[in-house]
């Protein structure tokens, strides 16, 4: 939405006070703003702090949640409910390495359990291994917009994920069938146009 100059003008001319009354108002309906503001203005703690945070809370869940394994609708939930506390990060911190960083762990984390995973029938698995390669592929696609320093540290993450992926039979197959191509495992080989890449695949129904 844009703003007239006579709306800017306006807004401008407001009291101190008048001023702080809306932005009270303001920041009680949007709490993730209100979080920003406050990350941003007095909190002690660093982007670092609070990533370093996310990890140890990632590596806790995911572990508690696979108790639940044997019941994939209620393990699926349970693992979108911790990638929306990523995103909920994220959007608070604006902390781009770790909207990759902290979503590949979660992708570790879960195939850290593959030997439960692959004891699973391939119905009570799909919906899962299609979240996670999802997930993977929009993390491959956010890697080629940050700067290759960070592209070591990635490729950590992406070599223990490739390994785990062909150790899990079902969840290698259904790559295979929806053309993740496992080249792009490795920062260097990640194509320029993988968005693009991964719409055409999605547009075929796949990925789904």
């Amino acid at each position: 939405m844009e703003y007239s100059k006579e709306f800017k003008q306006a807004l401008s001319e407001f009291s101190s006070i008048e001023k702080d009354r809306l932005i009270f108002r303001l920041l009680k309906k949007d709490k993730i703003l209100s979080q920003k503001l406050y990350f941003e203005l007095i909190d002690h703690e660093t982007v670092d702090d609070k990533r370093e945070k996310m990890e140890i809370l990632i590596a806790e869940k995911v572990k508690k949640v696979t108790s639940h394994l044997k019941n994939p609708k209620y393990f699926l939930t349970s693992i979108r409910s911790i990638s929306a506390e990523i995103a909920l990060h994220v959007k608070v911190t604006s902390d781009k390495f770790g909207d990759v960083s902290l979503n590949l762990l979660l992708v570790n984390k879960i195939l850290e359990y593959n030997h439960q995973l692959s004891q699973q029938r391939f119905d009570n698995v799909y919906k899962l291994y299609i979240y996670l390669i999802n997930k993977l592929a929009k993390a491959l696609i956010s890697i080629k917009k940050l700067d290759e320093d960070y592209w070591l540290e990635f490729d950590k993450f992406l070599t223990d994920i490739d390994f785990q992926i062909h150790e899990t039979l079902y969840l290698e197959k259904l790559c295979i069938n929806n053309s993740f191509d496992f080249n792009w495992l490795k920062c260097e080989n990640i194509p320029e146009n993988l968005d693009l890449i991964i719409k055409d695949i999605k547009s075929q129904g796949f990925l789904r």
